[in-house]
């Protein structure tokens, strides 16, 4: 039986508001879309602007543990798909029995993946130029957002982007991923590289991706050293924001028939 289901999982610095687009596409298919938040995110991004309380507050156990008794309550297991942050959950998901198929599109890197491209480095100085901010909810500015998100968008399509989907990111989480790719050990981030048992999963890179490129796709899929399919495609001239960028459909669709033809 193909799966009736398709759970979408953000990631940081957005909301599940920045899957409207695919949201709207999978279900006029008949799909039932899931696209859940992170605990405490289940408000509008304009609240977690005025309060980011829940930002700081957000552990990548508790995510994880949400995601998982989302999917427990299912009839069938559904199809995996997550962008940034999202592609690390989608990781471990499926290490951990989820999904018929998993689609991590600009992911950021599990634990032990410790490719750094310099435009990574720029991207995220933001956050980690201050160890202060490992306690706190960080947020970028417009010309922040526009290095790390949108670099390849029209400008108004980048700012009215900022406008609609930016929010702070946990600077707790991000300091920790940070270090557990420097220094392995079992870190929330920890996925079993070897585990046979995995659904298939799919890479999606953006050539131009500034804050998660495609080396760290590349290097990410490659420590995949069991017999499950892994699998990496690169797209031309794509942001990090691929989910709402101009051409999002040929990503949706790409994805979905990948999924579809792996589970």
């Amino acid at each position: 039986m193909k799966p009736d289901t398709i759970v979408l999982i953000h990631g940081f610095w957005v909301t599940p508001r920045s899957w409207e687009h695919w949201i709207t596409h999978y279900q006029s298919q008949g799909f039932r879309v899931l696209a859940p938040a992170y605990p405490g995110f289940e408000v509008e991004v304009e609240a977690l602007n005025a309060d980011p309380t829940p930002i700081e507050e957000l552990t990548v156990p508790a995510v994880v543990a949400s995601l998982e008794k989302l999917i427990d309550g299912l009839d069938t297991r559904p199809i995996i798909m997550g962008h940034s942050a999202g592609g690390v959950f989608t990781q471990i998901l499926l290490d951990h029995g989820y999904g018929s198929a998993g689609v991590a599109i600009n992911s950021a890197p599990t634990e032990g993946v410790a490719t750094v491209p310099l435009s990574q480095l720029k991207a995220t100085f933001p956050v980690l130029k201050n160890p202060a901010n490992r306690h706190r909810a960080v947020g970028f500015t417009y010309d922040q957002w526009r290095y790390a998100f949108t670099n390849t968008f029209p400008e108004d399509e980048a700012r009215a982007s900022y406008d609609r989907y930016h929010i702070p990111a946990s600077g707790h989480v991000f300091w920790g991923s940070a270090l557990a790719n420097i220094h392995p050990g079992h870190a929330d981030t920890y996925v079993n590289y070897r585990n046979d048992d995995r659904a298939p999963l799919l890479f999606v890179a953006g050539e131009n991706d500034h804050l998660m490129p495609p080396r760290i796709q590349r290097s990410n899929a490659k420590h995949y050293t069991s017999h499950t399919v892994t699998e990496v495609v690169e797209y031309p001239g794509r942001s990090h924001l691929m989910p709402a960028q101009q051409g999002w459909e040929e990503i949706a669709d790409h994805a979905l028939a990948w999924a579809l033809d792996h589970t």
